[in-house]
This record gives C-alpha cells, sequence and structure tokens, in this order.
C-alpha cells in the first residue's frame, strides 16, 4: 500500500522511505518521541519507565514500560528494522520478568523515572490519579501483562507467532509505523496490525468478561449498612460512604477546617476533599473543576463526590467537596475520625 496527496487533478503518490534514510534513530529518536505520546501506539497508557532493567542476573532492557487503564502492566518495545527481528520472543522474556511487579515497586520505578524528567509529580498520588483508585489495590494491580510491539514492519514469521501466542492466552499487539518522505518531511502512517481493528471490539469484550469473571472469584463486597449518632440524632442504615460523609459533616458544623478532618486519616488526606477557590454553588463549583480539568489539571468526575447542593463545605473563602470513593478501608477511616475529635458526640454501630 501507499500514501497519496489528492489535489483537484490526480493523486501525487508520497515516497516511502526508511527510518535509516530519514535520520532516525531507534532509541534517541522514535523511543524519545513515543514516550511522551505513548498514545499514538498504546492508547490510555501511563509510561513509567524508559531502559528498564532493574532486576537481577540480566543485563536486559525493556524500551518503555507502561501501566494501563487496567492496571495492567504494558512491555512497549521498539525495533526500527524492517521486518521486527524476534522482538515477539524478547517481549514475551520481559513481560515474565515483571509479571510481579507489585504497586508499592511501580511507585519506586515511577519516582525514578519522573525525576531523570526533572518532574516534580509526586508518583504515587500521579499513578492512582490515572488508575482513578483512591488507595492502592494490590489485589487488581499487574493481574495481567500487555505486550506492544513497534516497528516499521513485521515479518510473516514474527505475525504468525504473535497469532499463535494470541490464541493462547498472550495479549500482543504489533503497531507498525511506516515513514514517508515528502519534500523534506518526514511522514508516519501508524497501523494497528494485529489485531486487525476490525476484531477488537470482540478481543475487548472478551477480555472485558474473563476480568469480570476473576474478579468475581475474588472480591466479595460487604453491603453492611451503619446506624451512626451525632448529638444524640441517629441516622438509621447508611451505607457506607454515606456513614462516613456524615461524620465529616457533622464535624465541619462544629467549626472543624477540611484541612484538620483530612489530616486525622493521612493515608488518604491529599484525596480527601476537592477544593476550589470562592464561595461557590453546585452548578458553579462542578463547573469550576471541569474547567481546571479541561486545562491539565487533575481529572474530575463529578458522580466521585459529595458536590450536589448542601453537600458542599465553606470554609476560609473555599469550598470543598467530599469524596465518596471509598473501599473496604472506611471504617478504619471513620474510627481515625471519631480519635481524632473525642470532644465530639459521634458514635456508630452496624445496622441489625
Amino acid at each position: 500500500m501507499a500514501i497519496y496527496e489528492i489535489s483537484s487533478d490526480n493523486f501525487r503518490k508520497i515516497d516511502e522511505t526508511s527510518f535509516s534514510s530519514a535520520g532516525l534513530r531507534e532509541r534517541q529518536d522514535l523511543q524519545r518521541l513515543l514516550r511522551s505520546q505513548i498514545e499514538i501506539v498504546s492508547p490510555d497508557t501511563l509510561v513509567i519507565a524508559e531502559e528498564f532493567s532493574q532486576w537481577q542476573d540480566s543485563n536486559r532492557r525493556i524500551d518503555l514500560l507502561g501501566i494501563d487503564k487496567d492496571a495492567n502492566l504494558v512491555v512497549i518495545e521498539l525495533k526500527r528494522s524492517e521486518d521486527g527481528g524476534h522482538m515477539e520472543l524478547q517481549s514475551i522474556r520481559y513481560a515474565a520478568m515483571i509479571s510481579a511487579m507489585t504497586f508499592e515497586r511501580a511507585v519506586e520505578v515511577y519516582t525514578e523515572f519522573l525525576k531523570l524528567l526533572g518532574s516534580t509529580e509526586d508518583a504515587r498520588s500521579s499513578l492512582l490519579e490515572f488508575l482513578e483508585w483512591d488507595e492502592p489495590d494490590e489485589d487488581r494491580f499487574a493481574q495481567d501483562v500487555r505486550i506492544v510491539l513497534v516497528s516499521a514492519e513485521f515479518s510473516k514469521e514474527l505475525t504468525t507467532s504473535v497469532i499463535w501466542l494470541n490464541e493462547r492466552g498472550l495479549d500482543i499487539e504489533c503497531v507498525r509505523i511506516k515513514p514517508y518522505s515528502d519534500n523534506g518531511r518526514i511522514l508516519a502512517d501508524i497501523q494497528q496490525i494485529i489485531p486487525l481493528p476490525e476484531a477488537e471490539d470482540y478481543r475487548v469484550r472478551l477480555k472485558e468478561k474473563q476480568q469480570r469473571e476473576r474478579a468475581a472469584r475474588k472480591f466479595n463486597p460487604d453491603f453492611t449498612k451503619y446506624d451512626v449518632t451525632v448529638n444524640g440524632q441517629t441516622h438509621e442504615r447508611l451505607p457506607k460512604r454515606t456513614a462516613i460523609f456524615t461524620v465529616v459533616r457533622q464535624l465541619a458544623s462544629q467549626g472543624h477546617s477540611p484541612d484538620q478532618i483530612a489530616a486525622a486519616v493521612p493515608w488518604r488526606q491529599s484525596s480527601m476533599f476537592r477544593i476550589a477557590d470562592g464561595d461557590l454553588s453546585s452548578e458553579a463549583f462542578v463547573a469550576r473543576q471541569k474547567a481546571d480539568a479541561a486545562n491539565g489539571g487533575k481529572s474530575f468526575e463529578e458522580r466521585r463526590f459529595y458536590c450536589d447542593e448542601g453537600e458542599l463545605f465553606h470554609f476560609d473563602g473555599k469550598t470543598f467537596a467530599f469524596t465518596n470513593q471509598w473501599g473496604h478501608r472506611c471504617i478504619e477511616a471513620m474510627d481515625q475520625l471519631i480519635k481524632a475529635f473525642p470532644n465530639e458526640p459521634i458514635s456508630y454501630r452496624a445496622s441489625e
């Protein structure tokens, strides 16, 4: 296949070239560019390491190591060659070597990567935000390893091997980046060739089904309701998230600042509230948060916070929305809040 420019008179063929002829190097150019625009070859992926080689008794290096939105590790291997070499075998070794990585280890790796980039971002917070988690969940982290192979071309031998491996449960994608030269400009035709885009929806649905079945075997949700008593008034049969919101609302009504409340739960302190300057209504607060997210700030989903009218907190010229995302440590957080403010008449018990 070829790329053509369409004019009013004809199709003009764009000349195909090679990366070497274009003066593009594998690591110094392709890898560097993809590092900051990984969505080109692997959407919904966060790069957490480059040239990763932190394992014993091996000098092998992963070109780029990432995490996807399903908390799977992603091994991304690049080749400038015209056939991809034996990159599928190399990447399988890498996948096996990192398959036991934990969330905490990923934070350490990402911290080092951010330092190399000169970034002051907090690795843990950034990783949790990318995964849309409120706290680490080792049971859901790195349950699988995906492989993305990127090359100017792939040999029939390699593609046959990848198709066979995918049919046996591996998750390998082949993305072709073919360079073209046009009057001094270098263009790139980027296409996923395995699995075929036409089969991608079926593959995703099948993978999601397998993940749901795996999660169902591991996850036993707790639907316990709680009776929360404040100032002698009992609010009965509250879900956990409503129970802790009731506790926080009582503390705020007694003049305790959101900063003081959040400090009582150190492991959740940085993500307990979303904040905006000004004494805002619900509509204005949500609009402000969405606008900030659109301009490069933290992502914001309204459903993850108590931000309806009457639910927001106003303190010291700012507006605060309390998170409703609480997992198995919700009751631990309530205990910490009650302990931190012993003079407040707050108690709770599991509903009968």
